[in-house]
């Protein structure tokens, strides 16, 4: 039971966006394929000069600091290592603000060897747009860097680091507006740097040859033709998706469908703030906020409580506004979630997949502090979190958390009118704010996911009163994972059948069959989907 519980809290945290940065790669010993500055060769040395002075820690360690390294393009490279080797998350939002720089100053200094300036705003700003860009582009960046080595073995044998270092110098040469000679000057002194001259050399030469081959309309892009295997795997390329996907999608929602839904996920992603009502705080106190702190935004057309913001996330992170409980990052698309829910004053909730808990928040909040939430989930850490977030919040008076897996909690022992199963999911509708999902889903993962699904909606259902509701949600736009989970959940039970969202989203969201769907292409938001599913006995 305890791996099918991992495996659960596997996919609940995969397919959410997250707003907390998660430790992984911490290394006790440098990386084995960085060699470091006092390792090099006397060759080495002579072939260099680099400005570097020793400090002191306060336990009165010596280390280095390299003044020469751009310190956004140190700390991307190696956080773009802990996404790819370690397991990390491409975080796009940092609720550390700048107490993060620190953070990620040590695992250089622990990768590297050395450490650099300390990170600013504006270094902070390009770490999160290079990490996620470099990421999201990682198909394609692969394929230039392929063709330009002309070997197509070159990446597998390619040091990690190295291997970042070009792919950052390759995105920031063809997405970023930056001058090409820093990002070559800049991306080759990391590579002498953290590595040899010798690495430093192929850099350079790497770099310009895409400069001139970009200056002349010369890139090696591939070729749209061919069967439809042939096809799927060119536009794959060109887009950077996985194959499976891009066939998916095409026979999904059809070619044109399929290439504005990639075009979306590559896209930097715009973020929305509600403001936490439970602690008396208004949408118009956020706006106020934000025209203090010089933030631009635009009120939603859909919730009441939420603002967009494009700009300007790390600046409302460091004036507190999160960490003071004043309001959350939250989607529009989970907010229209918590709407088909309709949560009201004196309603007994649970919430089966609580953590992390940006649904179960909002539903507290449209308590008044009158009903129940029972937050169930199957990770006891992130439960005490949700609990530290719902003090904060100052609606921990209506939730009580419940460490279970759902398909083991006694139904005889927990009722409710309402209850919300957000399901584990492939996250297929988020991918452009969660920038290394789609790297890290397989296809082998549908089915499994699928009768993870069927599983947890049917234990769900025994938690639902007689004239109760089920929610069933995801923020997956494949239907595998949405209608048709719905159309096999009512044929085992026939006790349970549709009503429609009508009465809780405007007419643009709600589908034939009477359920909630938000799509990129058709919406500008996230993918989500939302059922709900009376109970007659």
């Amino acid at each position: 039971m305890e791996a099918v519980c991992s495996r659960l809290s596997l996919f609940h945290e995969r397919s959410c966006t997250r707003i907390v940065v998660v430790p992984s790669f911490v290394c006790s010993t440098r990386v084995a394929v960085v060699q470091h500055n006092h390792r090099r060769t006397s060759r080495d040395n002579s072939a260099t000069t680099t400005s570097t002075t020793r400090t002191r820690t306060r336990t009165g360690h010596a280390r280095e600091l390299n003044l020469d390294i751009s310190p956004h393009r140190a700390v991307s490279a190696v956080r773009l290592m802990r996404i790819e080797l370690g397991g990390a998350f491409a975080d796009l939002l940092n609720e550390q603000g700048k107490g993060s720089g620190d953070n990620e100053m040590g695992y250089v200094e622990r990768t590297l060897g050395f450490r650099t300036r300390d990170l600013e705003d504006r270094d902070l700003r390009l770490v999160t747009e290079i990490v996620g860009g470099t990421t999201r582009w990682k198909r394609y960046l692969d394929h230039l860097i392929l063709s330009l080595c002309h070997d197509q073995n070159a990446i597998k044998s390619m040091e990690p680091l190295l291997l970042q270092i070009l792919r950052i110098g390759f995105y920031e040469i063809l997405k970023l507006e930056m001058p090409p000679y820093a990002v070559v000057d800049e991306n080759v002194k990391l590579a002498k740097a953290a590595l040899r001259v010798g690495a430093g050399n192929m850099v350079n030469a790497l770099l310009r040859k895409l400069l001139m081959l970009k200056e002349k309309s010369l890139l090696p892009e591939p070729k749209v033709d061919g069967d439809d295997r042939q096809r799927a795997r060119a536009l794959a390329t060109i887009h950077s998706h996985p194959v499976w996907m891009v066939r998916r999608w095409i026979n999904q929602l059809g070619l044109d469908e399929a290439v504005k839904f990639m075009t979306w996920n590559n896209t930097d992603p715009g973020f929305s703030i509600r403001a936490n009502t439970a602690k008396g705080f208004t949408r118009a106190d956020l706006v106020g906020e934000l025209e203090k702190l010089e933030v631009p935004y635009e009120l939603s057309q859909h919730l009441d409580d939420f603002v967009r913001i494009r700009t300007g996330m790390q600046v409302i992170i460091q004036a507190g506004l999160l960490k003071k409980g004043f309001c959350s990052v939250q989607d529009e698309s989970a907010g229209m979630v918590v709407r088909v829910v309709d949560p009201k004053p004196g309603d007994s909730i649970i919430d089966c997949c609580a953590a992390p808990g940006g649904k179960t928040l909002f539903m507290a909040s449209c308590l008044n502090g009158q009903g129940s939430i029972s937050a169930v989930d199957v990770n006891k850490g992130r439960l005490r979190i949700l609990k530290e977030t719902a003090k904060l919040h100052e609606c921990d008076q209506v939730i009580t958390t419940i460490h279970a897996d759902l398909r083991a909690l006694d139904a005889n022992i927990l009722k409710g009118d309402k209850v919300l199963l957000d399901a584990p999911c492939s996250g297929l509708g988020v991918l452009s704010k969660r920038a290394d999902l789609r790297w890290n889903r397989r296809l082998e993962d549908m089915e499994e996911l699928i009768n993870l699904q069927d599983a947890l909606l049917d234990s769900a259902s025994n938690l639902v009163k007689p004239g109760g509701v089920l929610i069933y949600s995801t923020c997956s736009v494949d239907p595998d994972e949405n209608e048709e989970r719905i159309a096999a959940f009512l044929l085992r039970h026939p006790e349970f059948c549709v009503d429609s969202v009508e009465k809780y989203v405007s007419p643009p969201f709600v589908t034939e069959g009477g359920f909630y769907s938000s799509g990129p292409v058709k919406h500008s938001l996230d993918g989500a989907f939302a059922a709900r599913l009376i109970r007659s006995t």
